[in-house]
């Protein structure tokens, strides 16, 4: 009879009598520990699986020690930038006995807890912080009345209307003079037009009179 079960957050094929080194524990040594995390029973071949438990079953064991497992080498480097760095790491764990694998029943030693250790990750409290501020923020604000809320808020300033702006008149151009020669020339011309032109006689000469 064997079961699979759920320790630590890792997953375990377990017998009676069977040595096991899972995360570290919490437990004293020589402690008596239950896990109902029980996901599989195999009873000389009926099968019994959980959904994601098995209902009523719980393994038996005893805590033998709490040892720490084997060096682990972590190194680091940064090529061209002089870097490296190399440390060592163990990680703890505790011997269980594994004592009975019960289907059914009532567990009687305490369940076993697993000791935090500083590599185990930390859950996140910020977001729940955050969280918690915010639904503050809001009850704050519904339990205020309207007016108050109001009063509290800074008048809001109305932009000021834009005059529109004054039409300047066009200014007049100067006319255009006309030259002095051109001026000359018309008046020339409108002389001209007005003297009357002296005929002369066929043979081209002209009386003494009019010559004198």
């Amino acid at each position: 009879m064997y079961a699979i079960v759920e320790i630590a957050g890792q997953q375990f094929k377990v017998e009676k009598g069977e040595k096991i080194f899972v995360h570290r524990l919490s437990n004293d040594e020589g402690a008596d520990v239950t896990f109902d995390q029980v996901l599989l029973i195999d009873n000389e071949g009926k099968i019994s699986i959980g959904e994601p438990l098995v209902e009523g079953a719980f393994v038996e064991g005893k805590v033998l020690s709490h040892v720490k497992g084997d060096k682990v080498i972590v190194f680091k480097k940064k090529r061209r930038k002089g870097y490296q760095k190399s440390n060592g790491h163990r990680q703890l764990f505790s011997s269980v006995e594994i004592l009975a694998v019960n289907e059914t029943g009532k567990p009687k030693a305490a369940k076993a807890v697993v000791k935090e250790s500083p590599d185990s990750e930390k859950p996140d409290t910020k977001k729940a912080d955050t969280e918690e501020a915010a639904a503050k923020s809001e009850t704050a604000k519904a339990s205020v009345p309207v007016s108050e809320e109001a009063a509290k808020k800074p008048a809001e300033k109305k932009p000021a209307a834009k005059k529109p702006a004054a039409k300047k008149p066009a200014a007049k151009k100067p006319a255009a003079k006309k030259p002095a020669a051109k001026k000359a020339a018309a008046k020339k011309a409108e002389t001209g037009s007005n003297t009357p032109k002296k005929s002369t006689p066929a043979g081209g000469k002209t009386s003494d009179k009019e010559s004198k």
